[in-house]
């Protein structure tokens, strides 16, 4: 009941706490130790104003209900005289700094403790996701809140504790007026609860606000994506400046959304001051003219008092300053339970031995409500080569997709060695795969991390990276740069051509000890002399492996094993090339389109 209750009505509290746990509990008796010693401390104004009046003791009952603070030192032995008061207001004071010291030190750990618990969980949840989902998800959505939601999150718990703290401040403050005088203490509450009021329809505004700007920055995230994706275009046809039009004008809307929220938030820093004295003085001249109190006992209380609505006023700011996030917190939330909702699911058998077979039995898949692959059945044997052909939109590469383990199928049954693909650990059976698109993966780093995938270069991993550079055929030219494999490739590879990046990505996968070598695509944009190349260094790689190769360019697969023949998502026809040629009619079109 108490989770359901703190779920629905304090939502932001129960995110921090997945994260926080006990170090709320903590941070809550730091706030109220340092608020405690404060409060006792200001309580010992009174007796030095008592001497101010030259009187030579303290008279107890002057505290009120505090009394028992000067009874306590009286029952020790310690008789208030000036320097006896002014040292243990010192010392409530030297406690109260060396805790405040030391709970700033542990809010700074806490803080970044959860902001790096946050980008693991993001970066896990990401790496968890299901490829479709992936493959249909907003992307500048995905880099915002990887990003830059990550900080305003980080600001959102910020300002949420202090606010929380300020807020345990207030009520230890109200406390000790209350103690001391009721019925002061009851006015100025009258007071600070009706200043309130007036930031309600500030707050609205602020969260609003923060929830269009979460919006725009989405936005804008996925317009810089596609502006460094397609820079080559952009500038090739001369549209940079017409797309970058569009990225200016959504950099005003977001320094809208932060002008507003700015604006909002300097009405209430502004206000809070005046409205805090105004208060204050609305209530004394009520308690001393109207109601003939005593200004001494009034003056201890207008100190508890004032720590008190100040610390209200901050807490409204920090609030504010909360709700002006917000809107990245709901979004970073929102996030997270898509990640959960949509995780990859995972089987416990481990493939221990070789895939020696892969069985598809009447596999259909949808995009949406589309069917992409209808009712397909295969079967691919260890080490053979296997051939994908057909018009674009035919599935080729969805099917590959399916066999690799990316998608689900929707029906029908996917086997390796017998076993359901849904029952396997399917990271160790990609771990088994080798994936090469025409887009060859770069990463700006040394040709031995791009191969070895960041291994340690140790004297194995070392003589396995030579094996597979000189497999993908690239040795001569690893050996002939100045820094050989310490040379850095660059933002994708911008130095190397199509060939070269081609072959390092084949070396990679070499490095890897695969069983099954996917190509999609891989040569389509080489030049021919360049494709020619790297057809032969798959050829010499048949055999080894479990092949399959989506192709666009039937001259590349003329000599594999069997050519699988799609057309509208289905199989049309499977045999060698000779035997097609012969079988059927759609494929000897497809050769004769491209003057084989």
């Amino acid at each position: 009941m108490v989770k359901k209750f703190i779920k629905k009505y304090f939502e932001s509290f129960a995110y921090f706490y997945s994260y926080l746990r006990y170090r709320i509990l903590i941070l809550f008796i730091i706030s109220l130790l340092i608020g405690v010693l404060d409060g006792f401390g200001l309580t010992m104004f009174l007796p030095l104003l008592q001497m101010v009046n030259k009187s030579s003791e303290v008279d107890p009952a002057s505290l009120g209900n505090l009394r028992f603070v000067v009874d306590f030192f009286n029952n020790m032995g310690i008789s208030m005289t000036l320097l006896s008061v002014l040292l243990i207001m010192a010392i409530f004071f030297f406690v109260k700094g060396i805790i405040t010291y030391v709970g700033s030190i542990y809010n700074v750990n806490v803080r970044e403790d959860f902001i790096s618990r946050l980008r693991v969980r993001n970066i896990k949840g990401l790496n968890n996701l299901a490829y479709k989902y992936f493959v249909m998800s907003d992307i500048g959505r995905i880099q915002n809140t990887l990003s830059g939601e990550v900080d305003r999150v980080a600001a959102a718990y910020s300002n949420y504790f202090k606010a929380f703290q300020d807020g345990v401040l207030v009520i230890v403050y109200m406390g000790f007026a209350f103690t001391m005088d009721a019925q002061f203490a009851l006015l100025v509450t009258v007071g600070g609860v009706l200043t309130n009021f007036l930031y309600k329809s500030l707050y609205k505004n602020t969260k609003g606000v923060s929830r269009t700007l979460t919006g725009h920055n989405n936005i804008f995230q996925s317009l810089i994506i596609q502006n460094v994706g397609n820079y080559k275009y952009l500038k090739a046809t001369g549209s940079l400046h017409r797309y970058g039009a569009k990225l200016e004008e959504s950099v005003l809307k977001i320094k809208e959304s932060n002008t507003k929220i700015g604006k909002l938030d300097s009405l209430l820093i502004a206000g809070r001051e005046p409205i805090l004295i105004f208060v204050v003085v609305a209530v004394i001249f009520i308690q001393t003219s109207i109601l003939g109190s005593e200004l001494g006992p009034i003056l201890i209380s207008l100190l508890f008092f004032y720590r008190a609505l100040n610390y209200l006023m901050q807490m409204q700011v920090k609030w504010n300053k909360f709700l002006a996030v917000s809107g990245s917190l709901e979004n970073m939330t929102s996030f997270q339970k898509e990640l959960r909702k949509n995780k990859e699911k995972k089987g416990s058998n481990i493939l221990d031995s070789r895939i020696e077979e892969i069985k598809l039995s009447n596999v259909s898949f949808y995009y949406n409500q589309t069917k992409i692959l209808k009712d397909i059945s295969l079967n691919i044997k260890q080490n053979e080569t296997v051939a994908f052909v057909g018009e674009s939109g035919s599935g080729k590469t969805t099917l590959v997709n399916v066999i690799a383990g990316l998608l689900p199928p929707e029906s029908g049954k996917l086997l390796a060695n017998g076993k359901n693909y849904d029952d396997l650990n399917m990271g160790g059976l990609q771990k088994k795969i080798g994936y090469i698109t025409q887009d060859p993966v770069i990463f700006n780093d040394t040709i031995f991390n791009n191969i070895s995938f960041w291994s340690e270069k140790n004297p194995d991993n070392t003589e396995k990276f030579w094996k597979a550079v000189n497999q993908a055929a690239i040795l001569d030219f690893v050996n002939e740069l100045p820094e050989k494999e310490n040379t850095i490739l660059g933002n994708n590879g911008v130095n190397l051509s199509g060939g070269q990046r081609q072959r390092i990505s084949i070396a990679r996968e070499l490095f890897k000890e695969i069983e099954i070598l996917i190509l999609d695509e891989a040569t389509s944009a080489l030049d021919s002399e360049t494709e020619k190349a790297i057809q032969g260094n798959i050829e010499l790689l048949k055999g080894e492996y479990t092949i399959l190769i989506v192709a666009h360019r039937i001259s590349t697969i003329k000599n594999a094993d069997r050519i699988v023949v799609m057309k509208n998502g289905e199989v049309s026809n499977v045999a060698n090339f000779s035997s097609l040629m012969i079988e059927s009619k759609y494929f000897k079109k497809l050769v004769e389109l491209q003057e084989i």
